[in-house]
């Protein structure tokens, strides 16, 4: 089946994003500090207790590849997809360099919205992590893509769908971008109002979410909520104060990064967690698998429902 052809302005967004991330460093953003380090390490817990034993598993928007060696790493077979073609070549890169590059199965360019080179029930499991998906701003693509994601989805195979979230964005841009507010506050009205931001200004394109949006979005694609994890949880949006306080206090750090785990999927903390989680489930098939069945799984404690 040949790619949908996007229209006029699902392409100029599309660019958008583009031009931002040949600026950006995505391949070292999750290792950079740690900070940025507990959104990959809560996340991998995550898909450590949540995925099946073994299996194919899609990372729809998966970058350069991170979240994909790891998988690989711990035995999965792995296809990724990417708007980003360089994206795609560092993840093959990566596996390459882990010695995982038989575990990725296809790597392709492409977009979320249009997985028809993927066939329907595929998938052990889904994932659209980092606000892959929060770079459609149009909500009819948005729902394109969480039906594709649902389409490959085996019944009964788990979703992860994470994405930024709208009121830590508002809370923490004061401090965080006082120019900007300065210059546009309009800016952040429209953001506190529609979530959606077009680009213009550093950041490329992005829908900010709240909770019940993204879970309502993904029940209307056919998923059955399952959990919802503040990926960064009670941790301000401030990396170089954290990396400073980890450097020179590691035994607290680490003392609090397990309070922090503990707390994650509290309905008070999530909103303001940089980063949240949503997991979902494509009904039927199979029960999901117990709890500590993977050896190498840890278990997360549980706060709320």
């Amino acid at each position: 089946m040949s790619p949908r052809r996007k229209p006029p302005r699902a392409r100029l967004l599309d660019e958008r994003v583009r031009r931002y991330y040949l600026g950006y460093d995505e391949e070292g953003r999750l290792g950079r500090d740690p900070f940025h380090h507990l959104e990959f390490d809560t996340t991998l817990r995550y898909l450590e207790r949540v995925l099946p034993v073994r299996g194919h598993i899609l990372d729809a928007g998966g970058g350069p590849g991170r979240y994909a060696v790891a998988l690989a790493r711990r035995g999965f077979n792995v296809s990724l997809i990417d708007l980003m073609p360089e994206h795609v070549e560092a993840a093959r890169r990566a596996a390459a360099r882990a010695g995982v590059a038989h575990h990725l199965l296809d790597l392709r360019s492409g977009s979320l919205d249009d997985l028809s080179f993927f066939p329907d029930s595929g998938f052990a499991g889904v994932l659209c992590l980092g606000s892959a998906l929060g770079h459609l701003v149009d909500p009819v693509r948005r729902a394109r893509a969480l039906r594709e994601l649902f389409r490959v989805a085996r019944p009964g195979a788990p979703v992860f769908v994470s994405v930024i979230g709208r009121l830590s964005l508002l809370s923490s841009s004061m401090l965080a971008n006082p120019r900007e507010w300065q210059l546009d506050p309009a800016m952040y009205r429209r953001i506190e109002r529609t979530g959606d931001y077009d680009g213009q200004r550093g950041f490329a394109p992005c829908h900010f979410f709240l909770i019940d949006e993204l879970q309502e979005e993904m029940r209307q694609a056919g998923l059955r909520i399952e959990v919802t994890v503040g990926l960064q949880g009670l941790v301000p949006p401030y990396p170089k104060q954290i990396a400073s306080a980890a450097r020179r206090y590691p035994k607290a750090f680490r003392a609090w990064r397990e309070l922090l785990y503990r707390s994650c999927e509290d309905p008070a903390v999530v909103p303001f967690s940089q980063h949240f989680l949503v997991i979902g489930r494509r009904p039927g098939g199979l029960p999901a698998r117990p709890e500590g069945r993977r050896g190498r799984s840890r278990r997360v404690p549980r706060t709320s429902g």
